[in-house]
Protein backbone atom coordinates (compact mmCIF):
# COMPACT_ATOMS: atom_id res chain seq x y z
CA UNK A 1 0.00 0.00 0.00
CA UNK A 2 1.47 3.06 -0.73
CA UNK A 3 1.30 6.06 1.23
CA UNK A 4 -0.85 9.23 0.00
CA UNK A 5 -0.04 11.71 2.22
CA UNK A 6 2.19 15.05 1.31
CA UNK A 7 3.86 17.52 3.51
CA UNK A 8 5.09 17.08 6.98
CA UNK A 9 2.28 16.34 9.74
CA UNK A 10 2.54 18.04 12.67
CA UNK A 11 0.69 15.89 15.75
CA UNK A 12 -1.89 18.87 17.34
CA UNK A 13 -4.71 17.80 19.63
CA UNK A 14 -6.60 21.05 19.36
CA UNK A 15 -10.52 21.11 19.13
CA UNK A 16 -12.40 21.89 15.78
CA UNK A 17 -15.82 22.91 14.71
CA UNK A 18 -17.43 20.76 11.66
CA UNK A 19 -20.28 21.38 9.45
CA UNK A 20 -21.37 19.25 6.96
CA UNK A 21 -22.37 20.18 3.51
CA UNK A 22 -25.04 22.46 3.41
CA UNK A 23 -26.23 21.82 7.18
CA UNK A 24 -26.47 24.87 9.65
CA UNK A 25 -25.80 21.99 12.40
CA UNK A 26 -22.50 22.13 14.52
CA UNK A 27 -20.10 19.46 15.13
CA UNK A 28 -17.05 19.25 17.52
CA UNK A 29 -13.99 16.69 17.54
CA UNK A 30 -10.57 17.14 17.95
CA UNK A 31 -7.95 16.74 15.63
CA UNK A 32 -4.89 14.79 15.56
CA UNK A 33 -2.76 15.98 13.41
CA UNK A 34 -2.79 18.66 10.83
CA UNK A 35 -0.69 19.51 7.64
CA UNK A 36 -0.98 22.04 5.08
CA UNK A 37 -2.96 19.38 2.75
CA UNK A 38 -5.09 17.59 5.54
CA UNK A 39 -6.37 16.28 9.05
CA UNK A 40 -7.00 13.93 11.08
CA UNK A 41 -9.93 14.36 13.09
CA UNK A 42 -11.61 12.22 16.44
CA UNK A 43 -15.36 13.45 16.26
CA UNK A 44 -18.75 11.87 17.96
CA UNK A 45 -20.33 12.15 14.56
CA UNK A 46 -20.96 9.99 11.39
CA UNK A 47 -19.31 12.04 8.33
CA UNK A 48 -19.42 10.00 5.75
CA UNK A 49 -16.82 9.66 2.78
CA UNK A 50 -16.79 12.02 -0.10
CA UNK A 51 -19.05 14.30 2.03
CA UNK A 52 -18.09 17.89 1.80
CA UNK A 53 -17.26 19.90 5.27
CA UNK A 54 -16.45 22.87 6.46
CA UNK A 55 -14.27 23.29 9.45
CA UNK A 56 -12.48 26.02 11.85
CA UNK A 57 -9.19 25.47 13.84
CA UNK A 58 -7.66 28.01 16.14
CA UNK A 59 -3.93 27.58 15.95
CA UNK A 60 -2.58 28.62 19.22
CA UNK A 61 0.23 31.17 19.41
CA UNK A 62 2.89 29.47 21.13
CA UNK A 63 2.39 26.64 18.12
CA UNK A 64 2.93 29.16 15.75
CA UNK A 65 5.39 31.25 17.15
CA UNK A 66 3.06 34.13 16.53
CA UNK A 67 1.73 36.96 19.17
CA UNK A 68 -1.61 35.91 18.88
CA UNK A 69 -4.21 32.64 18.41
CA UNK A 70 -4.67 32.34 14.28
CA UNK A 71 -8.02 31.03 13.35
CA UNK A 72 -8.23 28.86 10.29
CA UNK A 73 -11.60 28.41 7.87
CA UNK A 74 -10.93 25.61 5.55
CA UNK A 75 -13.51 23.43 3.39
CA UNK A 76 -12.39 19.89 1.87
CA UNK A 77 -13.49 16.27 2.14
CA UNK A 78 -13.67 13.16 4.24
CA UNK A 79 -11.51 10.72 2.19
CA UNK A 80 -11.59 7.87 4.82
CA UNK A 81 -13.25 7.00 8.22
CA UNK A 82 -12.40 5.24 10.45
CA UNK A 83 -14.18 3.25 13.79
CA UNK A 84 -12.78 3.45 17.30
CA UNK A 85 -10.90 0.64 18.67
CA UNK A 86 -13.79 -0.73 20.47
CA UNK A 87 -17.57 -1.21 20.20
CA UNK A 88 -18.24 1.26 22.87
CA UNK A 89 -16.11 3.64 21.23
CA UNK A 90 -18.49 6.53 19.64
CA UNK A 91 -15.44 8.78 18.49
CA UNK A 92 -14.95 8.18 14.61
CA UNK A 93 -11.83 9.00 12.91
CA UNK A 94 -11.48 10.75 9.28
CA UNK A 95 -9.03 11.74 7.39
CA UNK A 96 -10.18 15.36 5.28
CA UNK A 97 -8.64 16.84 2.77
CA UNK A 98 -8.50 20.52 2.62
CA UNK A 99 -9.81 22.41 -0.81
CA UNK A 100 -8.90 25.79 0.24
CA UNK A 101 -8.57 27.52 3.62
CA UNK A 102 -8.53 31.37 4.86
CA UNK A 103 -7.71 33.11 7.60
CA UNK A 104 -10.47 34.59 10.06
CA UNK A 105 -9.81 38.04 11.24
CA UNK A 106 -11.21 39.31 14.85
CA UNK A 107 -13.68 41.95 15.12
Amino acid sequence: MSDARTGRRFPLNLPIKIREGESADQLSGTTQNVSAAGVYIHANSELEVGSHIEFEITLPSDIIGGNHDVRVRCQGRVIRKERGENNKDTNTGVACVIDNYKFVREA
